[in-house]
């Protein structure tokens, strides 16, 4: 298991990049306020949590770090389309020290509710575009 280094310059930089990505459980789930459903393996959610992080604008770090025996979290702001976002994940390991369970959430709602069009819109098409939303419905006359 790999922690973040503790350097601020690091924390408030691109350079951070989270362990816990290229130690994925082959049967990780995932989840997340923006999400509709559980995501289910490694390789969706490494695509999806990829394609999240080129989103996000100044991502600065705030905490990161074990808790308890099982757990690891993320708290970092960041803007996703100039939109002031704060955002926590969540890991929990399993026996192996691998990333089995993954949450992301991200505040306020206005923030939550753009994330999950963008990637609607980023997933059209694909398998993926049913965790999220897709397109809007037309308010019935």
């Amino acid at each position: 298991m790999t922690a973040m280094p503790t350097d601020e310059t690091i924390r408030k930089s691109n350079q951070y990049y989270p362990w816990w990505l290229d130690e994925l459980a082959d049967d990780v789930t995932g989840e997340g306020a923006a999400m509709q459903g559980v995501l289910q393996g490694a390789e969706n959610v490494r695509n999806l949590v990829t394609e999240a992080r080129k989103v996000y604008q100044n991502q600065e770090f705030h905490f990161t770090g074990d808790y308890g025996s099982k757990g690891y979290l993320e708290e970092y702001t960041c803007e996703i389309e100039s939109q002031p976002t704060r955002v926590v994940v969540t890991v929990t390991r399993n026996t192996e020290g691998k990333c089995q369970h993954l949450v992301v959430n991200h505040r306020p709602r206005s923030s939550v509710l753009l994330f999950a069009r963008i990637m609607g819109k980023k997933y059209a098409g694909t398998p993926l575009a049913k965790y999220f939303i897709t397109g809007e419905t037309e308010p019935s006359s």
